[in-house]
């Protein structure tokens, strides 16, 4: 799966539930909640002041090891 800034954080975590500490580890705690999961991987960097491409970086690097 390659993932991008548009890619919903629940369609992350559908295909690969390992994924989850990255998101814990950037704050985003309320990850069952609906809002969270809807949002794009984009939002919700900017919602915590995470640098998306760093994000994208490590979870792209993890999902495709």
């Amino acid at each position: 799966m390659e993932i991008t800034k548009d890619t919903i954080i629940g369609d992350i975590l559908d295909a690969d539930p390992t994924t989850a500490p990255y998101f814990f580890e950037m704050g985003m705690h309320c990850l069952g909640c609906p809002a969270s999961r809807g949002e794009s991987l984009e939002d919700a960097c900017a919602v915590h002041g995470v640098d998306v491409e760093e994000m994208l970086e490590k979870l792209n690097a993890h999902t495709n090891g």
